[in-house]
């Protein structure tokens, strides 16, 4: 195992340019892995004080890192927000392969967290007490960030999947809401025949989304046990997906258009493009996105594959997690624990983020804020039911962000070519089967 997990890190840092994982750290000898770290020792931690360097770009970190600093105030938080995405990872990693300039605290988002904990790149949090926390939040988030007893971080916010609906668009053509995906693929024909200029939805073909509806679907496409890695987009789930979404595909139902573009803010401006399904957290992004639609849109369960489901899936999050090289371990962990488990959470809800705790998703407070945005709704209440239903036993691949690099080269023709989705599936299938054998993980086919 020693000489295959030194492959494995030797190859993903090759690929550290790209963003595609941790390297060789091994862990330090003075990592406090294994070592029980009591509160008392917590405390004296930060009655003596420190530097504690953060990097993470989620905003509100802001606000709870300069509130950390009163309440202790021989502590100092370095937040270091100027990078995300595959910029931050390519950056922690290269550090990590260094040696040099690790953080001591990192954000890193759930599908990359075991890409991470695989390479020993991050600490395990269960002998700070963190695996005692597991009741504080939804099921999704926390099975992200542990393997077996090992917790890799707490997470910081939540991604429960919802779907947003231009209410004016589907009064205007007298179309009910959707609640089951067939109900979807018959709104969507209702619409594009009514206007053909309306799509029920954007997709040009996105790895994150697409795992999502797999999610829900009850696909379990990834099997990860340490270095033994099994991929199989053949079951009951990925079908679900496959014979529901190739008719949207077929018949030109969805808009072309990628998310986060000029052409996709204004789709969701003047009606266009007439439902987004994605995380909880985009309420915010309607508000500074698209602000002309302010009472056009409501939020909805996500449509279900069988009618009467409950079952939901995530679509992003992240979680606050202490790199192996990293200093300060008692500091580090006590900032990460009053951000995503103590009072931070409520400071960072009150600024806009979606939590992954229970207590702030069941509060009453929480349930009955009114978003002016939909007209009044108070959407929360569907957020925190989708966060409940969410199944806890998705993996991702400890190579997730290179299999995401590759999508729309393998599932993606299907939206540009004849190639069906299932197709699609099976060559994203081979090539990250063909990626994971090459970095030497052991691939059972």
């Amino acid at each position: 195992m020693r000489r295959k997990t030194s492959r494995l890190l030797r190859g993903i840092a090759l690929l550290s340019t790209l963003a595609l994982g941790a390297t060789a750290c091994g862990g330090s000898d003075d990592d406090s892995a294994g070592k029980a770290v009591s509160a008392s020792d917590i405390q004296a931690a930060l009655k003596k004080g420190g530097t504690v360097t953060v990097w993470a770009w989620e905003p509100t970190l802001k606000t709870v890192a300069a509130d950390f600093e009163k309440k202790y105030p021989k502590v100092k938080i370095k937040l270091v927000s100027e990078r995300s995405g595959d910029k931050h990872y390519t950056a922690l990693s290269n550090a990590i392969s260094a040696e040099k300039g690790v953080p001591d605290v990192a954000q890193v988002e759930y599908f990359a967290v075991s890409q991470y904990a695989l390479t020993k790149g991050l600490s395990d949090l269960a002998p700070f007490g963190a695996d005692k926390l597991a009741s504080k939040y939804t099921p999704g988030p926390w099975n992200a960030v542990t393997e077996d007893k090992a917790v890799y971080g707490l997470p910081m916010d939540s991604g429960p999947m919802a779907m947003f609906y231009n209410k004016k668009v589907f009064d205007k053509y007298k179309i009910a809401v959707p609640t089951t995906w067939d109900e979807y693929v018959d709104a969507a024909r209702a619409l594009h025949k009514a206007d053909p200029k309306v799509y029920i939805a954007n997709d040009a073909g996105d790895a994150g989304f697409t795992t999502s509806l797999l999610w829900q679907a009850g696909s379990r496409p990834y099997k990860v046990d340490g270095t033994n890695v099994k991929i199989d987009f053949n079951d009951a789930g990925a079908k679900k997906y496959t014979d529901t979404w190739q008719q949207l595909i077929d018949e030109k139902l969805v808009s072309p258009i990628n998310g986060w573009t000029d052409d996709w803010y204004k789709g969701l401006g003047d009606g266009t493009i007439a439902t987004l399904t994605t995380g909880a957290w985009m309420p915010a992004n309607f508000v500074t996105g698209v602000p002309n639609a302010a009472g056009d849109w409501r939020a909805a369960p996500m449509p279900a594959w069988t009618k009467g489901d409950k079952a939901s899936a995530e679509n992003g999050g992240s979680s606050l997690t202490l790199p192996s090289l990293g200093k300060n371990k008692e500091l580090a962990y006590a900032f990460v624990e009053y951000a995503n488990s103590g009072a931070g959470v409520q400071t960072r809800v009150k600024q806009g983020a979606f939590p992954a705790t229970t207590a702030e998703l069941q509060s009453a407070e929480f349930q009955s804020t009114k978003f002016d945005y939909f007209g009044g709704q108070e959407a929360n209440k569907i957020f925190a039911e989708s966060a409940a239903n969410v199944a806890d036993d998705w993996s991702y691949l400890p190579f997730q962000q290179y299999a995401n690099s590759i999508f729309n080269d393998t599932v993606g023709k299907a939206y540009v070519s004849g190639t069906k989705l299932s197709d699609g599936l099976k060559a994203w299938q081979d090539a990250s089967v063909k990626y994971g054998e090459e970095q030497g993980f052991t691939v059972e086919k």
